[in-house]
């Protein structure tokens, strides 16, 4: 069974759903540690009470981006993680982090990449006036919001969509999406290849989403 290393900054609604998904004997990992760089963060309770190690490293206790990256994987590694996995973690990291963990950093972004990265993503969506929106799980590279795509979910957009509203049907799709990329992952069922993942033949899928639907 593969160990994983959660980091996140805030609430950690995805980190509800991968611990739901283990529970539930879908996600056959070992969460090893739940890490913030935020002591506040609520998700470090959500672990404990999960049985999970919770630590934090206050970001704001370095001076420079790269001397806390190497204090967040010197506390990483002490975990030997075959996976790190990123909900909702607030940080830009660095180059050499980024390096370290090449091949085994995983994102979810509330987009469908490589449209809006960044922040503010459900805005911008309405702002162009796209009929589908999502989001996408990937390997991080040190291109912000950028590398090879595992999995990605989509829903319409809908004419009387707000931010807040879209951005509540695209998070749905977030707590589904992100456990089965983990377990994917866990199950040797996706290879990176020529900065593109592969997945296993098994999992080829012929559905197509349109929207507006055409009748």
């Amino acid at each position: 069974m593969k160990n994983i290393v959660i980091l996140i900054s805030g609430r950690g609604s995805n980190l509800e759903a991968l611990i739901a998904a283990r529970d539930a004997g879908n996600l056959p990992v070992n969460i090893a540690a739940v890490i913030s760089n935020r002591p506040e963060a609520m998700g470090l309770e959500t672990a404990q009470k999960a049985g999970i190690a919770a630590h934090f490293i206050n970001h704001k206790a370095f001076s420079s981006r790269e001397a806390f990256d190497a204090a967040l994987a010197e506390c990483i590694d002490d975990f030997s993680p075959d996976l790190v996995v990123l909900a909702g973690f607030m940080r830009i990291l660095s180059e050499g982090f980024v390096r370290h963990y090449e091949g085994r950093l995983m994102n979810i972004h509330p987009s469908l990449l490589p449209s809006f990265p960044g922040l503010h993503t459900h805005q911008r969506a309405l702002e162009e006036g796209v009929r589908i929106h999502g989001c996408t799980v990937h390997f991080v590279t040190p291109t912000l919001d950028h590398g090879p795509v595992i999995i990605q979910a989509a829903v319409p957009v809908l004419e009387s969509d707000s931010e807040d509203s879209l951005s509540a049907r695209v998070l749905r799709q977030e707590h589904l999406i992100y456990p089965q990329a983990v377990r994917w992952f866990a199950e040797d069922k996706l290879t990176l290849e020529n900065g593109r993942v592969r997945l296993a033949a098994e999992l080829a899928d012929h559905a197509v989403l349109i929207s507006p639907e055409i009748r």
